[in-house]
């Protein structure tokens, strides 16, 4: 296995360990997590391809899809 294969394995055992803390801890190690997220889709993407790059980035984007809505619309301006 490649290293950003190991790298989105232990990603995604992080981000399951991080969905089972109580909702107030799962702010640092969810914050931590999305911020690294591109770079390990980057990682993948020049390794592996666009297809394996693209789902990598399709899972993200459906783990993550209610804090980016948030961010998305914050940055906007947009009032929930």
């Amino acid at each position: 296995m490649s290293a950003p294969a190991i790298s989105a394995a232990l990603w995604v055992l992080a981000a399951t360990v991080t969905a089972f803390l109580p909702m107030r801890r799962q702010y640092g190690p969810g914050l931590l997590l999305l911020a690294l997220a591109p770079v390990l889709i980057a990682w993948l993407w020049v390794v592996h391809g666009w297809l394996v790059g693209g789902l990598a980035l399709a899972g993200v984007l459906s783990m993550f899809r209610h804090p980016l809505r948030y961010f998305w619309r914050r940055w906007r301006g947009v009032a929930e």
